[in-house]
């Protein structure tokens, strides 16, 4: 058994083809899809969150409108970039979501990805300190953003407050007890897997990692994960982690899905350089739903996941990523054992 959520970049562009023409539209439609993937049993709803683009930016509002549209669907990330993020104030936002929802955030957090504009991070009022790169301050951050989630009183409280004060020191509030168990760390190497096994995340593993070997993708994912793993048990944590992997699968059941995804063009795994490091990016899977089967059988990085997260193609719309999420679901994850 897997979890099966979708994953959604939250692109819109008032383009011809385009489902999402205006940032409403994803927004709306993202709520929408979430509440219809529910209905069909999916178990996940994860968003993209870029700055300075036309895709989903801020999570938070969005994650806490999906909360409250439904009711038993994992809601998360995938990821948050760190370099962004005042990590007292996502506390708040967090906890404050986390409850709407009945407690079913599953928060991805990451170091980001190359974004639109040039250190972006800096008109967002963030620098890093001395002798840091980005990528430090983004763990920087997020050891704080965890500390913060212990719910441990650190501020002096005001002698003459506006309203009485508890005892002791004060922390933020709201705070969601068990929301700290469910933040997951996007990881881009085998270190930084590692180091979120230390320091008791999750783990997101995406559709591409630091070439380390030269293997295919799937393989060093595979890696990945089990190195993770270990850091885990070393690490002494009480509750077993959870990982995940995504993938663009898509079952060819129509004329609709051959003319979108039956070219071939992403059936091999793609390299490329992010930051001036070697990146290999993975694979699509694209095929009639038997060949589909055996394929991702081979897929040893699925194999080792206990969540699965399909990438939704959301410009093309609710109903047709509906039928996307359905095809898996109704064609695929039964022969694998996912259901």
């Amino acid at each position: 058994m897997k979890k099966i959520g979708f994953l959604s970049f939250g692109h819109w562009a008032d383009d011809r083809g385009s489902q999402v023409r205006s940032a409403s539209d994803v927004l709306l439609q993202s709520i929408d899809l979430a509440v219809a993937a529910e209905q069909m049993g999916v178990d996940g709803a994860y968003y993209r969150v870029h700055h300075y683009a036309r895709q989903l930016a801020s999570p938070f509002p969005l994650l806490a409108a999906v909360g409250a549209r439904t009711t038993s669907i994992e809601i998360g990330t995938g990821v948050i970039d760190m370099r962004y993020e005042n990590p007292l104030y996502m506390v708040e936002d967090a906890g404050s979501a986390d409850l709407i929802s009945g407690e079913r955030l599953q928060l991805g957090i990451s170091r980001g990805s190359p974004e639109q504009v040039i250190d972006g991070w800096k008109h967002f009022g963030y620098q890093p300190a001395e002798g840091e790169s980005p990528s430090d301050m983004a763990r920087r951050h997020t050891e704080v953003f965890l500390r913060m989630l212990d719910g441990e009183g650190f501020a002096q409280p005001n002698p003459r407050p506006m309203f009485p004060n508890p005892p002791g020191l004060l922390r933020l509030e709201p705070q969601s007890p068990g929301l700290k168990e469910r933040i997951w760390w996007g990881a881009g190497s085998n270190a930084t897997a590692i180091w979120a096994a230390q320091l008791g995340m999750n783990l997101q593993s995406s559709t591409l990692k630091d070439d380390e070997t030269g293997e295919p993708f799937h393989i060093q994912q595979a890696k990945q994960i089990r190195a993770y793993r270990e850091a885990w048990k070393e690490a002494g944590h009480a509750r077993s982690p959870r990982v995940s992997v995504s993938r663009s699968i898509f079952a060819l059941t129509n004329d609709q899905d051959r003319m979108y995804f039956g070219n071939g063009s992403k059936d091999q795994d793609q390299i490329g350089f992010i930051d001036q490091t070697r990146s290999v990016f993975g694979r699509g899977y694209a095929d009639e739903p038997d060949r589909l089967i055996e394929q991702l059988r081979r897929d040893e990085a699925i194999a080792e996941a206990d969540t699965l997260l399909l990438t939704v193609p959301n410009m093309l719309g609710v109903d047709y990523n509906v039928h996307v999420l359905e095809s898996i679901l109704t064609h695929v994850a039964p022969a694998l054992g996912w259901r």
